[in-house]
């Protein structure tokens, strides 16, 4: 099919809101990363999602809406932590994992008597939602497996042809996935995925807030994924990521001794001065990693980079984000040097 491109005026947003009414997919900018939008309780809109990715069919989508108000219309029994994690942090980037009702299928929880609901803060996904008068569901709208897009562009490369429209919001804010967490009791909260919304963020409303295991290590064989992200290898180019721990000058060395014809390492933008071989920088500080680690890491493959070096980032803060997405980029293979 033919792709709109659409920029994000209101004339071209209310077409958009149209596509999502009628049953179609359309890429949509948020502050994380862009997604595939479908009417979330259109079972056949949401199924479009998971063939225009080639997502397997376990795998819960998030659900966005205007405003938490809504998440009543969709969930049952949201606990009073959620209304306090809400009035903080939402509109953003936080995904609050609730008991779903009948009005979201089961299609989109991934077979879970859950779902993931957000409030996004990007005006234009924000506009799209009210204008639609959907729930909108809207994984990551890169080919399932592949870096999530942080652009247009990236959008219309995987997905032009197979989706109905486009919309141009600018570059992505954050760079990545929301933050997912699921509420155990009336105090603690447990991290699924990480993202910009911190551990020590969380810790400001919640008295508790528990890292699940699953985050930096490989899900159990037969182990259910409560969140996006969990189960599968994720964020990866064509290229074999390896995450290598170290500092700076073992890093070289590592690097030095295992080069092949199209080696590619990825390193701080401090590292950069008198590093003798091919590489990209990712950013200084956790922030701009976040915001700069999927562009990098397509713009590996259109160098033609066939194996990359990443120096580990920090897994503190807005960084345990960062190192969740390269773990699994590189399929859990970390070098400790």
């Amino acid at each position: 099919m033919e792709t709109l491109f659409l920029d994000s005026s209101e004339k071209q947003l209310e077409i958009a809101a149209e596509i999502i009414r009628s049953g179609r997919l359309v890429g949509i900018p948020t502050e994380t990363v862009y997604g595939l939008g479908a009417d979330a309780s259109n079972e056949a809109a949401v199924a479009k999602i998971f063939e225009a990715k080639g997502r397997p069919a376990d795998n819960p989508l998030i659900v966005h809406l205007a405003d938490f108000s809504q998440a009543a219309d969709y969930t049952h029994d949201i606990p009073q932590l959620a209304y306090a994690l809400a009035e903080r942090f939402c509109p953003g980037p936080l995904t609050m994992v609730l008991p779903k009702n009948e009005r979201i299928p089961k299609i989109t929880s991934g077979g879970l008597d859950t779902v993931g609901i957000r409030v996004p803060s990007h005006p234009v996904m924000h506009r799209l939602i009210e204008l639609s008068g959907r729930p909108i569901a809207a994984p990551s709208a890169n080919i399932s497996g592949y870096p999530s897009p942080t652009s247009a562009q990236h959008v219309m490369r995987d997905m032009g042809g197979k989706i109905a429209a486009v919309v141009d919001g600018g570059q992505s804010e954050i760079g990545l996935e929301s933050t997912v967490i699921a509420i155990e009791n009336e105090n603690t909260a447990r991290i699924l995925r990480p993202g910009y919304v911190t551990r020590e963020m969380l810790l400001e409303v919640c008295s508790k807030v528990i890292v699940d295991r699953a985050i930096l290590n490989e899900l159990e064989s037969g182990e259910t994924a409560a969140s996006p992200g969990m189960k599968y290898k994720h964020y990866s180019p064509r290229a074999d990521i390896v995450m290598v721990e170290g500092e700076l000058r073992a890093f070289t060395d590592y690097v030095g001794e295992n080069l092949t014809d199209n080696t590619y390492s990825l390193i701080f933008d401090g590292d950069a001065q008198g590093f003798p071989y091919r590489y990209l920088t990712y950013g200084a500080d956790s922030a701009a990693q976040a915001r700069l680690l999927f562009q990098r890491l397509r713009e590996l493959d259109d160098v033609g980079a066939d194996k990359v070096f990443v120096r580990a980032p920090s897994p503190e803060g807005v960084g345990l984000a960062v190192y969740n997405r390269l773990i699994r980029a590189a399929g859990f293979e970390v070098i400790r040097i």
